[in-house]
């Protein structure tokens, strides 16, 4: 991948990834993706319609518990995945990761702590990759 330098084209290339490992990990990937960041150092990743068929039964019969189970397990088994896509694409240094799940409404979110920037700037932001702009996957930044 060519260097990714403007804000929101990185903030894109992290949903365009997101997408990408789930359809690699899990067979299919979320209908929709969107990443923004959530203060100077947290990008946080949300992803539409990303339970698998088989996820979707077990939440109708009441077993919601079973797939948050599941989930925490796949995130354990592919972390270094999501770490190092995100790590290439911002530039930064991931140093906590974690993945939630909304099981009643089918959103996964996707949520990385980086290294506090040595570099701010007056408003106490990183000069890397400044948390604003547009990373819709499949959208260009608006």
């Amino acid at each position: 991948m060519s260097e990714i330098t403007d804000r929101g084209s990185r903030l894109t290339a992290v949903s365009n990834a997101m997408v990408g490992l789930h359809k690699e990990q899990f067979g299919r990937g979320p209908t929709s993706a969107r990443s923004q960041f959530a203060g100077p150092d947290m990008l946080v990743c949300v992803l539409e319609d990303a339970l698998l068929p088989a996820e979707l039964k077990m939440a109708a019969m009441g077993d919601q518990q079973r797939v948050r189970e599941s989930r925490v397990a796949f995130q354990a088994a592919t972390y270094d995945d999501f770490v190092q896509a995100v790590e290439r694409i911002v530039g930064r240094t991931v140093r906590a990761f974690g993945s939630a799940i909304d099981v009643d409404r089918n959103v996964v979110f996707e949520s990385f702590v980086f290294e506090a920037s040595a570099q701010r700037d007056g408003a106490g932001l990183s000069a890397a990759i400044a948390p604003d702009g547009d990373g819709e996957a499949g959208r260009p930044p608006s």
